[in-house]
Parts: structure tokens; C-alpha cells; sequence
């Protein structure tokens, strides 16, 4: 079924009998040419692209829970382009013209929302960071704008300017960054990938792999033996779990990282807002709710919960950026288990296995990355050759020494 809005007022005047569902629940075949194990955002845009870009067949997708259980539907939803070295910034623009396109690519609406992000900076020295990082994205096609003290406080004029520990003095600006609807980019996906014939298979968690002679032959599940060509591994902070299963070591930690949102308020936060001095990050949606959150909990960890010390630390972090939230309550929270790479950095490459790829290291960044490196991980799948744009996410960059420390630093999981 293609959606359109002709199709939506048909079903209004009929009651609603005539909507199928998004996607099907097929049994396990015995084998199939390509396995990408995790359902999640990046699992899924794999299957998509390799389908329909890539034009390959007998594909399925397994996830051990459902779709959308996982980090895609728990984090902030922010997507941006604002990277400074050569080795992610490419990478990252080709995702932001991928998610201009997405809802038309899909026929789904995925509520892209262009709204723009403001990176507020509080010192000279940060300030000149932040013109050199809007330098490179310029250089690299994207767009960015250094907005004075007087620009931002036009544009928002309820942060806490003067009366402040950490003064605003003007903020790095990313107008075509913003937010998107993070559940329905998976269900976009999966719905799009079952319409070129891939297998979606829900509830089928991955016990084991079979390898014979350094070549992989199939996984097993909680669903039976499947046999396979390709099997591609894109589950985030499972990762080294997964992996080990293979018996490979890799340079991830897992940590939680925490994410809030407030009951409804009236249209306040026009874009996205981060803070200079510390690490939060707040955005409304379209509910109402300011979507926020800060740094990892700094602790190994494959549960989805976090403590009570971040969440004091992120409510901090907005109180000193805008107090005037002091008095609203928060309305729930998550927490989702990031794949950390020591330089935070992520990896899609081939590994030493025969017929096994692996895609991670996403750290807290992933969910703005999704259709470039479901674009990515196809493009390997299908050709054996990394993407143009993803030709440094080596996972031997560790023992090259070809790093790409975004941050700044270095292996310190718990500063990224």
C-alpha cells in the first residue's frame, strides 16, 4: 500500500477498513544470502538500502525484541552535520541529504524537522573552535553561521545571558540541523525494506555463530539454525556481546547514557540548544515535552537504566542555561546502552571472518547517522568495498594509529 493524503481521506469516508499492516511477520527461511542481525535503526536502513539501491535478494533482518525497542526509539532525535575532521564530516553531511530526502524515499512521514541547531559558546578560546569547526563544515557543503551574543538573544531570547556563571557570548549556528520522529524512521525502514521483500524477524535473538574453516555459514538462533552468505552485525551497545560470539575482541565499552522528557509546555525552544559549559542539550516537540539530556553515566552497563547523579547533573545543566525551567516536572525518562569507541568514532568494515561485517561504535551520536550508515553498511554488504564517504572507519584504525578524535579525547569513553 502507498500512502498519499488521496489514500488517507479514502479511509476516513470508508471507516478505516482498508489499512494493512506496515510490515510482515514471516517464519525463519532455512538460509537466506544476507543476515543483518538488530532491527534498530541502522539494521534496518542496511536492509533498505541493499534492497532497493542495491537491488539484492533474500535478505532478512533479526532482532531479539521488537522493532523500535532498542536505541532508535531511545534517544533525542536530534540529527546535524556539525563535525570537524575530514574522516566524519563528509560522512555526516551525506546523512543530512539523506534525511532531506528520507520521507519521499520511504513514503512514510518521518516528521523531518529542519529547525536548525545552536551551539551556544561561552569564551573566546571556544569561540574560535567553533568558527574553525563552521569553517570545515562549510568546506565540506554543509552550512554553518557564527552568530554574535545580540544574534542569539534574538532568537532566544530566555537563556540566561548576563546573570550567569558562563556569560553567552554567541553560538556556532546549523540551520539545516534539527530534529526527526525517531520511531517512525524505524517503522519508515521497515516498512520500506518488507516492500522489496526483506524478512523482518521479530523476536529472534542470536545465540551463536557458525564459522568453518574462517568463513561464516549461518547463525544460530532462538528461532533455529539460519543459514547465510553475509551476515552483518549492527547492534549498538551489544556489540562486543555479539561479537564475542564470533570470537572477537573489540575496542567498544557499553555505558548508559540517560534522556528526559518534561511534561507539555507552550511552544518555547524554536530548534535545538546546547550548552557551552556543560553537557546538555534540550529541544520541544511537537508534544510539548522538552526533550534533553547530557553526558553518559561513566560506568560499564547493559542495562537500559540509569542513576540518580546524571540525572542531577543534566537538570543542572538546564537550570544554569535557562531557569526559567525550574518549575516544570519532568514526565519521564530512558536510558539506552552506547557502543563507545576510544576515539568516538564509529567502525563499518569488514573483519577478519569471512563473510562477517561489522557496523559500531556509534557512542552517543548514532541516530543522526542512520541513513548514512544503513547507505554505508549496504554498500559494503553488497560490493565488498567501503563507502566513499566512510573509508576511515576502519577497525584497525586502533593499531594504524589513524584515529579520528573528534573531541579531542582520546580514550576516555566516559568524556565523549
Amino acid at each position: 500500500m502507498r500512502y498519499s493524503a488521496l489514500r488517507i481521506a479514502y479511509e476516513a469516508l470508508t471507516g478505516h477498513k482498508g489499512w494493512t499492516p506496515a510490515w510482515r511477520d514471516p517464519a525463519p527461511k532455512p538460509a537466506y544470502d544476507y543476515i543483518i542481525i538488530g532491527g534498530g535503526g541502522h539494521g534496518l536502513a542496511t536492509a533498505h538500502y541493499l534492497s532497493k539501491v542495491y537491488g539484492k535478494a533474500r535478505i532478512a533482518v533479526l532482532e531479539k525484541g521488537w522493532i523500535g525497542g532498542g536505541n532508535v526509539g531511545r534517544n533525542t532525535t536530534i540529527i546535524r552535520s556539525n563535525y570537524l575532521l575530514p574522516g566524519n564530516e563528509p560522512f555526516y553531511e551525506f546523512s543530512m541529504k539523506l534525511w532531506e530526502g528520507l520521507e519521499q524515499d520511504l513514503n512514510y512521514n518521518a516528521m523531518v524537522s529542519q529547525r536548525g541547531i545552536m551551539n551556544l559558546f561561552h569564551t573566546d578560546g571556544q569561540r574560535d573552535a567553533y568558527r574553525r569547526r563552521g569553517n570545515a563544515m562549510i568546506l565540506q557543503g554543509s552550512d554553518a553561521e557564527l552568530l554574535t551574543a545580540e544574534q542569539v538573544r534574538k532568537e532566544a531570547p530566555f537563556l540566561n545571558f548576563d546573570n550567569a556563571r558562563f556569560p553567552i557570548k554567541g553560538a556556532l549556528m546549523h540551520r539545516r540541523g534539527g530534529t526527526v520522529r525517531h520511531d517512525a524512521v524505524a517503522w519508515g525502514y521497515a516498512r520500506s525494506a518488507d516492500s522489496h521483500g526483506v524478512d523482518i524477524l521479530q523476536n529472534c535473538e542470536v545465540t551463536g555463530f557458525r564459522i568453518e574453516q574462517g568463513r561464516i555459514q549461518g547463525v544460530e538462533t532462538s528461532r533455529g539454525y539460519i543459514g547465510a552468505g553475509k551476515v552483518g552485525v549492527a547492534v549498538a551497545g551489544s556489540s562486543s556481546r555479539v561479537m564475542a560470539m564470533a570470537g572477537m575482541r573489540l575496542p567498544i565499552e557499553s555505558h548508559v547514557l540517560q534522556a528526559f522528557v518534561s511534561e507539555g509546555l507552550k511552544p518555547l525552544i524554536p530548534g535545538v540548544i546546547t550548552f557551552g559549559a556543560g553537557h546538555f542539550y534540550v529541544s520541544q516537540s511537537d508534544k510539548g515535552g522538552l526533550v534533553f539530556g547530557g553526558d553518559i553515566d561513566g560506568y560499564n552497563s547493559y542495562a537500559q537504566r540509569g542513576n540518580l547523579p546524571l540525572v542531577e547533573d543534566v537538570a543542572e545543566g538546564g537550570m544554569a542555561l535557562m531557569p526559567m525551567i525550574g518549575r516544570a516536572r519532568l514526565l519521564r525518562m530512558w536510558g539506552g546502552i552506547m557502543d563507545m569507541s576510544m576515539d568516538g568514532s564509529p567502525y563499518i568494515d569488514r573483519t577478519p571472518i569471512e563473510g562477517l561485517y561489522f557496523n559500531g561504535g556509534w557512542c552517543y551520536g548514532g541516530f543522526k547517522a542512520t541513513p548514512a550508515s544503513g547507505y554505508a553498511f549496504a554498500h559494503l554488504l553488497a560490493t565488498d568495498r567501503p563507502h566513499e564517504t566512510a573509508t576511515a572507519y576502519r577497525l584497525d584504525r586502533s593499531l594504524s594509529g589513524r584515529m579520528i578524535d573528534e573531541k579531542g579525547v582520546g580514550a576516555q569513553p566516559n568524556l565523549h
